[in-house]
């Protein structure tokens, strides 16, 4: 779950860059592996929590939203997640989790964690959301997700737990934030990073949408206030996950940062990128932009927000009938080279137009200074392209997956959609050919999530997809695709020579 969407397309108009489409000399293709479905039954459609009076049914069976994570110490091992059963108007019954001990070839399910009533947990939690998995650098494995009350971002919690390796379950979540939603207090769209160059430590971080002082002025100067903020929240553990730090803000400014998530650089740097959606209470060309922050201590002093370059936002469609789609637009990945140190983010964006394009940029000196927004994705200047992923293997090739519509067929009742693969060996300066990875799949098949009864906020299946390497240049695809009743989670691995 996300906050919903307050702004237009009235942000600032950026020129059009395009990084070389070339391929680099030495082009050579991924071997790609079998579409291997991940998920399956769910064990939760008769559970009676997290129903509300608008929306009484959620969509059984529907797996939405995953992340996926490598082990370093292992890499054969590697698990992934995603909500399970989600509900029209936001969150899910529960988070599912699956767990592969040969490369990807074949998954089986973790025992549930208790996020949520329908999970065995609290009661005052009917539903969960935006799942999140990792490993640190000693290969501790470690979940993180989001229980609510409803949809309406009142009660909200931060929960996370590590994988206990003598029983090779989950280990009871611990709750380190809350909050009821009183004052519009609420807590949004949370990540968790394992640090690959520290062992026992990993970072959590989130939205907390909140007034200064946490709203204890009257409600008189909260409603006439400007400065409703955002925050960037941190934890982190230092013990493999058994203790976490009291969270606190990244930065105490007024600003609203959405989509946080950090990666971790070879020297131990931490970036964070998220969307900058206001400063200073005002929607201006010079307040909505990417940003990236940076810490040098592990997370407990962190820099002001970088602007990487500006955000325009153009809504996605399907084109057969303009019904909307809700997807990872604006919301970041972001990748670091664990060797030259490159720092990639890659969003959706508008660039000034009404189609919404995957683009990328690029720091090569540690976030002080951005290339780009450059185009990445070739379905074409009237192509919609969104639910990027990025990450960089182990020698510096950097992969980038996405959907698009350049298929789709105007009028016939189908929206087309296919996910695409590129990768680059020189930095992004040129990219070896496109590959088709999945579909063609029908979109109109997917959840479709609302603001109300009536009033969809568009077709989803996730605010973002899982890429992760698994060591050398092979990497997993870790995403969800629709099927005749909702949708299923596939992982492919992708390997290169």
């Amino acid at each position: 779950m996300r906050a919903t969407r307050r702004l237009t397309a009235a942000a600032a108009v950026v020129p059009l860059i395009l990084f070389s489409l070339a391929p680099a000399a030495s082009a050579a293709p991924f071997s790609v592996g079998a579409d291997v479905l991940v998920s399956g039954p769910s064990a939760l459609t008769s559970c009676p929590f997290g129903g509300s009076a608008a929306f009484a049914a959620a969509y059984d069976d529907t797996e939405v939203e995953p992340q996926v994570a490598v082990n370093p110490v292992n890499p054969a091992e590697m698990i992934g997640a995603s909500q399970q059963d989600r509900w029209p108007d936001g969150g899910a019954r529960g988070l599912s989790s699956w767990i592969s001990h040969n490369g990807g070839a074949s998954w089986s399910k973790l025992p549930d964690v208790p996020w949520s009533a329908c999970q065995g947990g609290p009661t005052r939690f009917g539903r969960v959301t935006d799942p999140w998995v990792t490993y640190d650098k000693a290969g501790n494995a470690y979940f993180i997700g989001q229980p609510i009350d409803s949809a309406e971002l009142g009660l909200s919690a931060i929960s996370v737990t590590s994988l206990d390796r003598s029983t090779g379950t989950w280990r009871p979540p611990q709750i380190i934030q809350e909050d009821n939603g009183d004052r519009f207090v609420f807590n949004d769209k949370v990540s968790i990073t394992g640090d690959p160059t520290r062992a026992g430590y990993a970072y959590a971080t989130w939205l907390r949408g909140a007034y200064p002082n946490n709203g204890k002025q009257s409600p008189t100067a909260d409603l006439h206030s400007f400065a409703y903020r955002g925050q960037a929240m941190f934890s982190r553990t230092t013990d493999g996950g058994l203790t976490w730090s009291t969270p606190v803000p990244m930065r105490n400014s007024n600003t609203y940062l959405q989509g946080n998530q950090i990666a971790v650089g070879p020297d131990g740097t931490l970036y964070d990128a998220a969307a900058n959606l206001f400063t200073g209470g005002t929607v201006n060309d010079n307040g909505v932009y990417m940003s990236v922050m940076t810490s040098r201590d592990a997370g407990l002093h962190w820099s002001a927000p970088a602007k990487v370059a500006p955000l325009t936002f153009a809504q996605l469609f399907v084109p057969d009938d303009n019904f909307p789609i809700r997807a990872g637009d604006y919301i970041p990945d972001i990748a670091v080279d664990m060797t030259s140190g490159a720092v990639y983010v890659v969003w959706g964006d508008g660039l000034g137009t009404a189609v919404n394009r995957v683009v990328l940029a690029r720091s090569t000196d540690g976030g002080r200074h951005w290339s780009g927004p450059a185009v990445v994705a070739t379905g074409g200047p009237g192509v919609q392209s969104y639910n990027h992923a990025i990450d960089v293997s182990d020698t510096g090739m950097v992969t980038l997956t996405y959907w698009d519509d350049r298929n789709n067929v105007l009028g016939d009742g189908v929206a087309t959609t296919d996910m695409w693969v590129r990768h680059s060996h020189n930095g992004t300066l040129s990219w070896e050919p496109e590959q088709h990875l999945h579909g063609p799949f029908d979109l109109y098949r997917a959840p479709v999530s609302y603001f109300a009864p009536g009033d969809p906020r568009g077709l989803f299946l996730g605010d973002y997809m899982g890429l992760e390497t698994i060591s050398g240049n092979a990497t997993i695809a870790f995403f969800t695709s629709t099927i005749a009743d909702g949708a299923d989670v596939h992982a492919v691995r992708l390997n290169h020579t």
